[in-house]
């Protein structure tokens, strides 16, 4: 095993936030490492900030492309709306755009009657979703955030709905909506022009987000933000004062972190091997970790390698282990190039195999 250590000598301070919500979490899209939160594992109401697990749910189980036609269950809803129609012709895509841009609670409706037959089913697939993504403090009642009726209403904490909101980033269909500014649908029935109620989209950085409010509630935001290779999502729960909080959240943290390139696959080499010295290891991926000049210094790469008897070209080998603070925050395959017996000959032996 061969440990690698990074030594900066510079700290530069964090300045410390006054945030009005009560509670607040910023997290490192690329890890999942917590880089400021307070409060994060406090149960609370996420009113319509349940949207993007029914959205990934969605995205991940329904044909985006497939045509449905609105049933009566819009009866049903009420609160925001993109007021869709019984009989209205609608593919899953639209339906998703109405929900995220407009918080459509009808949308949402007719999405879970699509994807699992009927809201409960579809309240099922929600929670184990849930359970998966180890959101061990969240519990959903329905599709849309709003509390029903007997009371029961959608409760997570600011780290669960951070970690639902990496894992959905991850797909491609999923930011794209997540980002969009307006969206205009035509249907059977209509023509929709819909604008995003994310007011944090006027920033370049802004990646995505979704509002969120109720009586209860207050006001909810999760947001994800980019700049200079660092990717970051923002959750407050009941917060007044939410787009200036995460305006100052993610303006703090482009000023205190830097994105640092761990692995850089074109100059990745292993110089004290000596079980796979007649061949090449190398990685596939480049690794950046968004880090203090002071974390910096506790950074380490541990590599761990497999010794096997037998192994074909491009087998994987073992691993770089990315940690701080004796921490894996990431783990990377290393692999073999396996070289040719002419190409692991010495130059001597290849000097006389060309003269003789």
């Amino acid at each position: 095993m061969k440990k690698i250590i990074f030594l900066w000598l510079f700290l530069f301070p964090f300045k410390v936030l006054a945030i009005s919500a009560s509670s607040a979490i910023a997290m490192d899209l690329d890890t999942g490492r917590v880089l400021y939160g307070y409060n994060i594992d406090n149960k609370k109401l996420i009113a319509s900030t349940t949207k993007i697990m029914t959205a990934i749910i969605a995205i991940e189980k329904g044909n985006l492309d497939e045509e449905i036609i609105v049933s009566d269950i819009i009866y049903k809803a009420f609160g925001s709306a993109i007021y869709i129609e019984k009989g209205e012709k609608i593919t899953l895509r639209d339906l998703l755009y109405g929900l995220m841009l407009r918080s459509g609670n009808d949308a949402a409706l007719v999405i879970s009657e699509y994807i699992a037959g009927s809201v409960p089913e579809f309240v099922y697939l929600m929670n184990d979703y849930a359970a998966n993504l180890e959101m061990t403090n969240t519990k959903f009642y329905n599709p849309h955030g709003l509390e029903e009726a007997n009371g029961d209403a959608n409760t997570s904490t600011a780290y669960d709905m951070a970690k639902l909101t990496k894992y959905a980033m991850e797909n491609a269909t999923f930011r794209e909506i997540f980002k969009t500014k307006e969206r205009t649908i035509k249907t059977n029935y209509k023509t929709y022009v819909w604008y995003n109620k994310n007011k944090l989209l006027k920033y370049d950085y802004i990646t995505g987000g979704k509002t969120g409010f109720t009586r209860l509630a207050r006001r909810t935001l999760v947001s994800t933000g980019s700049k200079d290779k660092m990717n970051v999502v923002v959750v407050t729960l009941n917060d007044p004062n939410d787009w200036q909080d995460h305006e100052d959240l993610y303006q703090n943290i482009f000023k205190n972190y830097q994105s640092y390139r761990l692995i850089n696959k074109n100059k990745f080499k292993i110089s004290e091997d000596k079980y796979y010295q007649n061949n090449r290891l190398f990685v596939k991926n480049d690794f950046n970790m968004t880090l203090t000049k002071k974390e910096l210094k506790n950074v380490t790469l541990d590599i761990n390698l497999l010794k096997l008897k037998d192994y074909q070209n491009d087998e994987l080998v073992g691993y770089v282990l990315v940690k701080l603070d004796d921490k894996v925050y990431h783990k990377e395959p290393i692999y073999v190039e396996v070289k040719s017996k002419e190409e692991n000959l010495t130059l001597w032996q290849k000097f006389k195999r060309w003269l003789f």
